[in-house]
């Protein structure tokens, strides 16, 4: 067999059609869940990108791999497990297409084959999606008869968004500059928003618009849309390869993403932080012709420490027993998927803020280690029925159950600390990095 794991940074389950979103950003993605499995809930369990690959990759939490944050001083401990190394020792032919090695040195483990287009661009993660399939394709054409797995990681849809031209007006129509809009003026004083103004905006301002300043969100929003479909095309022309090389019936295909991305709600201006579901919440689409059924659409509560033993199992490879994720293989080959879903999840970030969050039966506790750079309350209780954006804090209006998730949280906490020889809680000791950074104007 063969694996293909597709991780697009940044990306937003719920802007995809097949996710529910009411626009056309995915055709090939969506057909790629027609032809297998889609997960409605899988979440992030740290964000954003070094916590969340690292996880990904070790089937660990954070507390357990200890890499909690992103630009932090940790470093992956050598015993810890890590997908690629596991795969390669069962006889596959490794290749990451990929940059974040650039970041963190553990990221290269277990591939023979490191390719990394980024050298070229002007910003590592600027890299388009062109320029990695330039790459990733004639990989996969050479390879095709070796048992392989093959990562391939796409940039397009994090920050700054920009779709090639022919599709950056695909789903906005209007003039962005009209001076009744202001939807952007809050980001100016916001964590990153002077960056982006100056670094982004302005230029993207003066090159479209004549100078004119850019007012409307909205038509950032669509610019992010615009990306997405842009890696659209990316996937279907990766996926044409494989059937054309005559390897799509022995390859099991996923594609996910480390992270979701804020628009503006939260006062958070296109990026990934907060724990709010637009931030942890992710695709996870599942192609295994043969032994994935198709048209499926498995609900329930997962998480990004699942995959790593999910590919081990469909190799069939021993699961580390360090791992802490479920194979959600006898979910997708036919199994009742309500019995690996998880009754709740946790999530946590260190890095532009310190903050975990707990989530059971539709509510959401989020709970701060240190105040934020945003002035959000130190709790925040939410009920995702009737306010799925989290917009309405309960927290005081139902301390009761805004007290028992906070223990239950904490008890897991507890748990994991206890397991991992820590004191304390590391988010509690460590402080969110960036975040400190941007207090102390060093950022």
């Amino acid at each position: 067999m063969n694996i293909v794991l597709i991780a697009i940074d940044s990306l937003r389950a719920d802007h995809l059609r097949c996710y529910g979103y009411d626009r056309d950003t995915s055709p090939n993605l969506d057909a790629l869940a027609r032809q297998g499995a889609l997960l409605s809930g899988m979440y992030a369990p740290a964000i954003p990108t070094q916590p969340s690959f690292t996880t990904i990759y070790t089937g660990q939490y954070s507390l357990t791999h200890g890499i909690i944050s992103h630009g932090g001083d940790e470093t992956l401990r050598r015993d810890s497990p890590f997908l690629p190394e596991h795969l390669q020792r069962a006889g596959m032919v490794t290749c990451a297409v990929d940059n974040m090695y650039s970041m963190r040195p553990w990221f290269a483990r277990g591939y023979e084959f490191y390719i990394d287009p980024s050298h070229r661009a002007k910003m590592r993660l600027s890299v388009t999606c062109e320029g990695i399939n330039r790459r990733a394709i004639p990989w996969l054409r050479a390879h095709a008869r070796a048992p392989f797995f093959l990562f391939v990681h796409y940039w397009d849809t994090h920050t700054p968004y920009q779709p090639p031209a022919r599709l950056r007006h695909r789903y906005y129509q209007g003039d962005p500059t009209r001076p009744e809009f202001n939807t952007l003026e809050p980001m100016r004083t916001a964590p990153l928003g002077d960056v982006w103004s100056k670094q982004w905006l302005a230029p993207l301002s003066g090159k479209l618009w004549h100078g004119r300043e850019v007012r409307d969100a909205d038509y950032v929003v669509a610019l992010y849309d615009a990306c997405i479909r842009y890696i659209d095309e990316a996937v279907g022309a990766l996926l044409s390869a494989l059937e054309d090389a005559g390897a799509a019936a022995e390859t099991l295909v996923i594609v996910t993403a480390d992270h979701g991305e804020m628009m503006y709600r939260h006062g958070i201006f296109f990026d990934h932080h907060g724990l709010y579901n637009a931030s942890i919440r992710v695709p996870f689409i599942v192609r295994w012709p043969g032994r994935v059924a198709a048209e499926q659409r498995l609900d329930g509560m997962f998480q990004l420490v699942d995959p790593a033993p999910t590919l081990l199992e469909a190799a069939g490879v021993s699961v580390p027993p360090t791992m802490e994720g479920r194979s959600l293989m006898p979910a997708l080959t036919g199994h009742d998927a309500a019995e690996l879903a998880r009754e709740s999840i946790v999530s946590q970030e260190c890095t532009w803020q310190a903050k975990w969050c707990l989530m059971r039966s539709r509510r959401k506790v989020i709970v701060a280690r240190e105040p934020d750079l945003y002035g959000r309350p130190m709790r925040e209780l939410y009920d995702l029925t009737t306010d799925p954006d989290e917009l309405r804090n309960l927290a005081q209006e139902l301390p009761a159950e805004a007290d028992e998730l906070q223990s239950a949280l904490e008890q897991w906490i507890a748990r994991m600390l206890e397991k991992n020889h820590l004191d304390r809680d590391p988010l509690t000791t460590h402080g969110a990095t960036l975040g400190k950074r941007w207090a102390e104007g060093k950022y």
